[in-house]
């Protein structure tokens, strides 16, 4: 997983939504099934989210839902969701800066 924007989606939904089921939040994030998985596994090897099963557990979070899994982000994974989302920022704040530096430059050049 090298792309932070796609990490971001992943752990911003996380966070809002930890009891999604895999497939609600594949579709969320709009990725196949086998691609949240695979990234939801890695995001836990780096130890950004702790994934809790609840299959065995009478008192798990919502006895009628479908869902066996619970998805948490741990404090690595708050601090990582939250540089990506900095980064984000400033990136997209630099490209409207561009993108406006170029508007500028072709009203300036339609005037002459």
């Amino acid at each position: 997983m090298k792309n932070s924007d796609e990490i971001l989606r992943i752990l911003r939904e996380i966070n809002n939504n930890p009891n999604l089921s895999q497939r609600s939040l594949a579709k969320k994030v709009q990725f196949s099934l086998g691609k949240l998985n695979y990234c939801l596994n890695a995001l836990k090897i780096k130890g950004l989210i702790k994934i809790n099963n609840f299959k065995k557990n009478k008192n798990r979070f919502n006895p009628k839902s479908k869902n066996n899994y619970l998805y948490i982000l741990t404090p690595k994974g708050i601090t990582h969701k939250t540089e990506l989302a900095i980064n984000f920022l400033e990136r997209k704040s630099k490209e409207y800066n561009e993108i406006k530096k170029e508007l500028i430059k072709e009203d300036k050049n339609k005037l002459e």
